[in-house]
């Protein structure tokens, strides 16, 4: 640029200063490349006219003088006018406070801000809106200001994305953003409401216009059918009623009630839920939804928004994908030809200038140490500052030399007792000293040299939680240290026991602390001097370092490297006796203890310590202290730079002309280039000469590896090397060309050091040269060098001994190298340049990524006003078979949430666009809650434990596994249905598999009446109904007690001997029969609880010859939730009449059930509780068998309210086959807690015992929640010997009585009675809580083998029950990526990806079972995972639908195969399961054939072309974290909704979202997209115990569930 070739330093004083402030405004971001560029231009104009002549400076570029050489490119039309939105909010910003507090200012680079910015322009053209996650207002953790949130509005905008993508004017970055965040407003706590009701079917007409979005890039399995979802989304329909409402949200109950037309047909698709989970047993409640879901939502629009984003195109697939076949997940790499490579020479060695021989250089430091104290005594050694800067001490080198001899005497000689010595040369001890106070640790590690013992200097440990407390643990441990030396004050500051011990720290070894005050010390008698040898090669001292994965090594470096490295030093310094030093390092370590302690002592160099509290109070001291002091020399990092910059206009009259090299420490970071140049900017007008900046490049193994010498006034400045991030990525060399946004500009680090031989090898695999143009890891050769990780001899050899080698293999010679860490390459003239570190290597799909880098790209992006600058960590974790990258920031406690999200989508796009690498997560934690190093820094190893134990409590968080997992395996591609049975018959036969069906045993006659007498048995042939049954049971045993009901105490409130239940069946039938319009064959619905009512009532409907339907009661409590469903189940069977209880009845007519239903509509209600005592004239006997005799309603786990017909045939089958298999009769007795409203509970409570005459003791669930052990001692005190439960009790008892099994037993439980213990369900077994059930009453007698379970469906209500006589449940256990493939494939216990399956129980007499694929209807061989058909005489008889859907009765209940057997009528049950023949036998002697049941058919999950069960992925789920309770999965649009009840505390929730996301991708190769966190008890769970999670997607379509906080996977 012109202006540039105007000499600073010949501008007028108020120039300079104009132009130092404006540069400050730049590096600080408060003013634009552009506007920076505008007024600087308008400052040297009068100025620019006088040197139009002169020659520009030469351009730093290491190859040529071409156009990318300058070191801030020249900003073309790209970003220049990046976006005139972001300009204007930049001038919008106002001048933040400038806090002297941030750590680090490595990043800062105009350049790399530039670059960034064009490249967030390009992105304007896109214009994706990234759906904003919702969070509950009480989920926000900062922001003290509460930020109004835009109204929740979909602008047209959004639908223009979708309609138009390239015409209109194209908008900026901000545009889209901005858009984004009106369209999706981010709190809760108006998500139910619409703020402008009629913008909405607008909306919906307009996306039904828009054309279909293109299909998925990515996955080639997502071909949503577009016109299927515009038209799911066209068919979103309003209630009108509905459309403005109260701001908060409504209770689930309100919501739920919510009327929505009733569909054409009857099969109605409803929901059950109880009112809560703590009351699993209340009134069901079914939501009618038609065929489009009510999705009058944010909710899905965001879902929409999302599916958009994840439409644009996607980076090509890596390198490597997988192929997921049923054996293993097939590595499939395929080289990419365009991938830069090496084209090189090998390299060869560079070698730095020899080691000159000095006369007078000492034999060892500690000789050193001697003359100058012996011959300088009075000659300082070191300042040490106070807090305010101020000199506070100044130790002479005569005070040090006998202060550190009284040390080292006191440490061999007056430790321990007199005759015995606790410390001998050569042991370890600590050093812990605070920053503060040099003197004291110079001393200390003096005095340890003296005496011959090892120092290992560590920081002072604040607390017992440390930031890698136990990690220095492991060191001192590693050391052998027992002993560490410390000062008084710092001695009071450590933290204590309550009895005034020293707290022993996490990880630590038993230490003896000894406190080195000179008055604690001893001096030595006059014959006494310390021993020093010529330096040696045993161990001088220790340093610590800490590994990538935290773990904190000792480097031992041994006396002779400790004098070779200090003579290097001041060779390559130039360093000259009696010179002043300033060192703003830490001493304890690396550059701050090898110059400022002891290279400066060799040189007899007054050393000035500026300790970093000092510089966080006032940036400016060490700046001041070499002006006061005339320091030839300081050393600094390049945060102390940018920190002298922000304060230097509060101090004028600074000089730093004296300085001959300002030494950067950190040179070595790519980032520091800008440092340093900006530093010189504005301190070049103090003085500052341009060539006394030396960067350098350190690593504790190797020491100092190269630095760059003080220049000569006057000569050219060194290179400056351009760089491609892509090539980078590589590992190659590529001086950038094309594409400037994604350049990295990087200084030398000068030479290397003297005496020193050095060379690049590959950074992994064996240590291989590397080409020229190839970055590599620097190792170095060199006396002055460590020698070992103490302690640990493993790690040494492969950092310590590395011999490089050739291509071919062969190694270039003998003499051993050190890894350095550092990652770089060799320049023009044998310059060193440095491009990362190993442990900052982010190594994705095989490429290479900085974390400084991407630090420095984040930081680039505006506004920073979200987060701290030096806060930033970035790290990488494994998932799914490579590494994703992660960066977590501490967000400021004013960032609004919308600055939060984004800054966060700007920063995923900016290192989208200039590094080429997908984010996989982007956290904001609050301020101050990063775990920190001493000195300020960001712990990395620590943050990376907290985030993957989920305990790194973010406020903000942003996954995006669908950017940057592409590596998935191919979607598999289903196979034409089209095959025959020839084929499939055959190819059974070649494999050796039998098809898979199984039968219980034969349901025969008996026919032997004496046998009939001997059981108590009622004659089969002559009573084909149950009415008959009881009648006879009335006459033949009148006394005889069928049930006790127990209430919540374990008392007997009712029962019912069969002559009672008999009486009162008939006044039941004598009332329906009086009332006129009540005829025979009519409906008539039962409304009552748990108990004998309902027994009676449903006999009195069968005596009357009407049909009885049981409907819950709904709940008095929650009407409003609860009665909608009796209403619906009322309407759709049609009753005629309702039986009920008194108190029922008052509820039905109620003003509060007026709220929720039109109470003026009922049918006929009777209350049965005060019936006259009359007979009915005739008791009603069917014509025949096959009539219906009750109306089974339930609700399944997808929300079919469905009604099947059960035939009197059905019933006697059902009831004689129960009896065979679990042996009941008159004289035995079973316990039965369960709902009994439908399905086995039903027939068990209600059917079993009038057939059986066994008594059954009843207890309602319900009951338990008042008294968790009512169920247990009922066991135990009628000494039951079969019961049968729910998995809702199981899990209440489990959950409950855990832990209370000494009390139980306290009171006489005893469970050795039970010798069956059945779970009734319509699932999968849940074999987790049986076996943990089974496990906690262990102690109380339950036997192992005694619970086991049932299982039943829609269209035959028992097919499995475990009765006495079969042999006990097998469990396998199957392998899930087969299962997958609908194949079954045993493995051994243990196997990875193994899944446990337990046999649901024997199935029935007279049943038979098929294993049928659902597509071709064809039998299945037994390896074969297909929908489980049953035939049985108990089969339902069909539907009962209003309008007769006979199609789908045919389907369901009266279907025959395609081939193999095809007269034979099956029912279709909708479940998914599998046949194995066991190695048991039955009763009849033959091997056992089991049944496992997997899962419904209607819940499994398509995705990816593969067939996945719900439960499988909520079990990964409720793994993943401890404070994840109850868990669901469902798909909307190809999408994978994860909902996870949170247990913890709120500050937990965002912890949750990349456990989730990350177990489900590791576990099922799935990507989420979208998790949702909510409160306990929020997943609905109906009175079985199942989750309805077709419910819950309704309610959370709709808005309704009030989640903490809903993540949208990117």
């Amino acid at each position: 640029m012109a202006e540039r070739g105007v000499e600073v330093s010949a501008l007028p004083q108020e120039v300079r200063e104009q132009l130092a402030e404006l540069d400050l405004e730049l590096s600080e971001g408060d003013i634009t490349q552009k506007g920076y560029e505008k007024k600087r231009a308008k400052l040297l104009a009068p100025y620019l006219a006088q040197t139009q002549n002169l020659a520009p400076p030469p351009a730093y570029d290491e190859q040529s003088p071409g156009p990318s050489s300058a070191p801030v490119p020249e900003p073309g039309p790209g970003p220049s006018n990046s976006s005139s939105s972001s300009s204007s909010r930049q001038r919008r910003t106002r001048r933040r406070h400038r806090s002297s507090g941030t750590r680090d200012e490595r990043y800062r680079s105009d350049i790399h801000t530039e670059a960034v910015q064009a490249a967030l322009a390009k992105h304007k053209e896109e214009k994706m809106a990234l759906p904003m996650p919702t969070k509950r207002r009480s989920a926000y953790v900062q922001s003290p200001i509460d930020n109004c949130t835009p109204p929740d509005s979909s602008s047209s905008s959004d639908d223009e994305a979708v309609s138009s993508e390239s015409a209109g004017p194209q908008h900026s970055p901000d545009t889209w953003i901005n858009s984004s965040l009106h369209a999706s407003s981010t709190s809760s706590s108006a998500s139910s409401t619409l703020s402008h009701g009629e913008s909405r079917p607008a909306q919906a007409a307009q996306s039904q216009q828009a054309p279909p979005p293109p299909a998925f890039a990515h996955p080639p399995h997502s071909h949503s059918q577009p016109s299927a979802l515009a038209e799911a989304f066209a068919a979103t329909r309003i209630d009108p009623g509905g459309g403005v409402g109260p701001p908060d949200v409504p209770s689930q109950a309100q919501a739920r009630g919510s009327r929505v037309d009733l569909p054409t047909n009857a099969v109605v698709r409803g929901m059950s839920r109880g009112q809560s989970r703590s009351s699993m047993m209340e009134t069901a409640d079914v939501r009618r939804v038609g065929r489009g879901v009510p999705v009058s939502s944010r909710v899905s629009t965001k879902i929409q928004q999302l599916l958009n984003t994840l439409k644009r195109p996607k980076r090509p697939e890596l390198s490597e994908f997988f192929m997921d076949d049923q054996e293993e997940i097939v590595e499939v790499p395929r080289a990419d030809p365009n991938t830069p490579k090496p084209e090189g020479r090998q390299i060869i060695p560079v070698k730095g200038e020899p080691l000159g021989v000095v006369s007078n250089w000492p034999p060892a430091l500690q000789a050193a140490l001697a003359r100058w104290g012996a011959t300088q005594g009075k000659s300082p050694a070191l300042t040490a500052l106070d807090i305010t800067g101020k000199p506070l001490y100044t130790l002479t080198y005569g005070k040090l030399w006998s202060r550190s001899v009284k040390l080292a005497y006191t440490l061999l000689n007056k430790l321990g007792t007199k005759n015995e010595q606790i410390l001998k040369p050569g042991d370890r001890v600590a050093l812990v000293y605070p920053n503060s106070d040099p003197a004291m640790f110079w001393v200390a590690f003096y005095g340890c040299l003296l005496a011959e013992v090892i120092p290992v200097p560590i920081e002072v440990p604040l607390s017992r939680k440390d930031a890698g407390s136990s990690q220095v643990g492991f060191l001192l441990g590693s050391c052998g240290v027992g002993l560490a030396l410390t000062s008084e004050i710092c001695l009071k500051g450590l933290p204590k026991t309550p009895t005034g011990e020293i707290l022993q720290f996490k990880g630590w070894p038993r230490l003896k602390w000894v406190v080195t005050d000179s008055k604690y010390l001893t001096k030595p008698s006059k014959d006494w001097q310390p021993h020093i040898p010529t330096a040696n090669t045993d161990t001088a001292y220790i340093e610590y370092k800490a590994s990538k994965e935290g773990t904190v090594m000792g480097v031992a470096v041994s006396k002779v490297a400790l004098l070779t490295h200090c003579q290097a030093l001041t060779q390559a310094c130039n360093y000259c006796e009696g010179e002043t030093l300033v060192n703003v390092l830490d001493f304890k370590k690396d550059m701050g203890l090898w110059h400022g302690v002891l290279t400066s002592v060799m040189n007899r160099i007054h050393t000035i310590s500026v300790p970093y509290a000092v510089m966080k109070a006032c940036p400016l001291s060490w700046v001041q202290r070499v002006h006061i002091h005339k320091a030839r020399v300081a050393l600094v990092k390049c945060r102390d730079l940018h920190w002298a910059m922000m304060a230097h206009k509060d101090q004028r009259e600074t000089s730093l002309a004296s300085l001959r090299m300002l030494i950067v420490a950190d040179g070595a970071n790519p980032w520091s280039v800008s440092s340093c140049d900006a530093f010189l900017n504005v301190f070049q007008a103090h003085g500052l000469k341009p060539e006394v900046i030396c960067p350098c490049a350190t690593s504790p193994e190797a020491m100092t590896v190269a630095i760059r010498r003080p220049g000569v006034p006057g000569a050219p400045l060194p290179a400056r090397a351009v760089l491609s991030m892509t090539g980078l990525s590589h590992g190659v060399i590529r001086v950038n060309t094309e594409d400037k946004n994604s350049a990295l500009t990087v200084q030398d680090v000068g030479h290397v050091m003297p005496g020193a031989l050095m060379c690049i090898v590959k950074p992994d695999g064996p240590p291989m040269l590397c080409k020229t143009d190839e970055i590599g890891e620097i190792v170095v050769n060199s006396r002055a060098g460590g020698t070992m990780y103490y302690g640990l001899s493993g790690v040494t050899k492969n950092t310590f001994e590395v011999i490089p080698v050739n291509a071919s293999g062969a190694p270039i010679g003998e003499i051993p190298f050190v890894r350095s860490g550092l990652l770089g390459f060799v320049g023009p003239g044998s310059l060193i340049f440095v491009v990362g570190k190993n442990e900052g290597l982010l190594m994705v799909s095989g490429r290479r990524h900085n974390a400084d880098d991407l630090v420095a790209t984040a930081l680039a992006v505006e506004p920073v006003k979200t987060v701290y600058r030096g806060r930033i960590a970035v790290f990488s974790v494994t998932v799914f078979f490579d590494e994703r990258i992660v960066i977590v920031a501490e967000q400021r406690p004013d960032a609004s949430e919308e600055d939060s999200f984004q800054w966060m989508s700007r920063v995923l796009q900016a290192i989208d666009s200039i590094h080429q690498v997908g984010l996989y997560c982007l956290a904001l934690v609050p301020a101050n809650t990063l775990p920190k190093t001493p000195l300020g820094g960001i712990h990395i190893s620590d943050t990376k434990q907290l985030f993957l134990e989920g305990a790194l409590h973010p406020c903000n968080i942003l996954m995006c596994p669908h950017t940057c997992v592409t590596n998935m395996p191919k979607p598999r591609q289903k196979q034409p249905v089209g095959v025959g049975p020839a084929s499939i018959m055959v190819g059974n036969l070649v494999a050796g598999k039998r098809i898979a069906q199984a039968a219980g045993r034969d349901l025969g006659l008996i026919e032997d009446q004496d046998l009939v007498r001997k059981l108590c048995m009622w004659p089969t042939m002559m009573h084909q109904y149950l009415t008959e049954a009881l009648q006879w049971r009335a006459q033949t045993d009148p006394d005889h007690t069928l049930y006790v009901l127990l209430n919540a105490k374990g008392v007997a409130v009712c029962t019912a001997t069969c002559v009672q239940l008999h009486k009162r069946a008939e006044k039941i039938a004598a009332a329906l029969m009086e009332r006129s319009g009540i005829n025979i064959g009519e409906n008539v619905v039962l409304l009552y609880p748990p108990g004998i009512d309902l027994i009676a009532a449903f006999y009195g409907c069968l005596y009357a010859g009407c049909i009885p339907v049981t409907v819950r009661p709904p709940h008095p409590q929650n009407l409003s939730a609860t009665l909608p469903t009796v209403r619906m189940i009322i309407d759709v069977s049609k009753a005629a009449c309702i039986l009920t209880t008194q108190v029922l009845t008052r509820i039905l007519r109620s003003k509060e059930a007026a709220a929720s239903v039109n109470i003026k509509t009922w049918p006929i209600i009777i209350d049965t509780d005060d019936l006259p005592r009359k007979r009915p004239p005739t008791i009603y006997k069917p014509p025949n068998a096959e009539v219906i005799a009750y109306l089974d309603f339930s609700v399944s786990t997808t929300g079919m309210l469905t009604g099947v017909k059960i035939s009197h045939a059905a019933v006697s089958a059902l009831c004689r086959s129960i009896k065979l298999q679990c042996e009941l009769y008159s004289s035995r007795q079973i316990a039965i807690c369960l709902d009994p409203y439908c399905g086995l509970g039903f027939v068990l409570w209600c059917l079993a015992s009038v057939y059986s005459g066994h008594q059954s003791i009843l207890i309602p669930p319900m009951e338990l929640e008042s008294s968790l052990t009512l169920w247990l001692s009922t066991l135990s005190q009628y000494r039951i010997r079969d019961t049968f439960c729910s998995y809702s009790v199981m899990e209440l008892c489990t959950k409950g009585l855990g832990g209370q099994t000494e009390m139980l037993r306290a009171r006489g439980v005893n469970l050795s009675c039970v010798r069956s213990c059945v779970v009734i369900a319509e699932e999968r077994p849940r074999l987790a809580l049986t076996h943990s059930f089974s496990k906690l009453f262990k102690d109380i007698g339950l036997s192992t083998r005694a619970v086991s379970t049932a299982f039943g469906s829609r269209v035959n209500l028992a097919i499995c029950l475990q009765g006495t006589t079969g042999p006990d449940p097998s469990t396998v256990y199957v392998d899930m990526k087969s299962l997958r493939h609908d194949r079954v494939r045993l493995v051994e216990r243990g196997a990875p990806q193994s899944l446990s399956l337990m046999e649901s129980g024997t199935i029935l007499p007279g049943v038979r079972v098929i294993i049928v694929n659902p597509e071709t209807r064809g039998p299945l061989g037994d390896s074969h995972l297909g929908e489980i058909w049953v035939n049985s005489p108990h089969n339902a008889t069909g539907y009962y639908t209003i309008y007769g859907e006979e199609n789908l009765q045919a389907d369901h209940f009266n279907t025959k195969l395609s081939f193999g057997d095809p007269q034979t009528l099956w029912a279709k049950t909708g479940y998914l399961g599998f046949v194995k023949r066991t190695e048991l036998t039955d009763s009849s002697g033959d091997r056992h054939d089991a049944l496992f049941v997997v899962g419904s058919l209607d819940e499994t999950l398509e995705l990816r072309g593969l067939r996945y069960h719900p439960i499988d992925i909520e079990t990964s789920v409720s793994r993943a974290h401890r404070s994840i309770g109850e868990s669901a999965v469902f798909t909307w649009t190809n999408l994978l909704v994860v909902v996870a009840e949170l247990c913890g505390s709120e500050q937990d929730a965002l912890d949750l979202v990349p456990l989730v996301t990350n177990v489900v991708l590791e576990e099922h190769h799935l990507i989420v997209g979208v998790v949702v966190i909510v409160d306990p008890g929020v997943i609905p769970i109906n009175s079985r115990g199942e989750k309805q999670r077709m419910h819950l997607r309704d309610s959370f379509l709709a808005d309704q569930l009030d989640p903490i906080y809903v993540a949208y996977n990117m």
